[in-house]
């Protein structure tokens, strides 16, 4: 199974901001540190707002963080709320797909793996994802601070 870009961004901006642990982080933040679109970020941040994953806080000084606890957002929960297709055969998604569909038990065992997939997913919660803090924290804040220190530096 391979799943969109937009549900692994989902995952990375959760990973993101489950790291600050509560402080608002920008999506200019999150864009710079994994080199992805600001456009493509605000769409995913917005959809997991829409979702209850992210509250979002706008103006000066404004952010995203977790609306919940990272220990309560199961990552099969958000590869479910963030995919618009599991179906990794045209079968699972379609009636009509096939001449046999109605008989073949091939859609039977990629259904069964499917949910499998997603059960295996369901074990984890983004609390487990973030574990590392300390490691992830200097990976995905270190940019961060090094541009905050250099506008105060500046006097900017």
């Amino acid at each position: 199974m391979r799943l969109t870009l937009h549900t692994d961004y989902s995952l990375r901006v959760l990973i993101h901001a489950g790291v600050a642990d509560g402080k608002l982080v920008t999506i200019n933040e999150i864009a710079k540190t994994f080199d992805i679109s600001k456009q493509h970020l605000m769409k995913v941040v917005n959809n997991l707002s829409q979702k209850g994953y992210l509250d979002t806080v706008r103006g000066r000084g404004g952010g995203i963080r977790l609306s919940r606890p990272p220990r309560d957002i199961k990552v099969g929960e958000v590869v479910r709320a963030t995919e618009e297709t599991l179906g990794v055969i045209g079968c699972l998604e379609q009636r009509g797909y096939c001449p046999i569909q109605r008989v073949c038990e091939l859609r039977g065992v990629f259904n069964e793996a499917t949910q499998a997939f997603l059960a295996v997913l369901d074990g984890y919660t983004l609390a487990d994802l973030i574990k590392p803090r300390r490691a992830l924290s200097s990976l995905l804040l270190v940019d961060q601070h090094a541009s905050r220190n250099a506008t105060l530096s500046a006097g900017i």
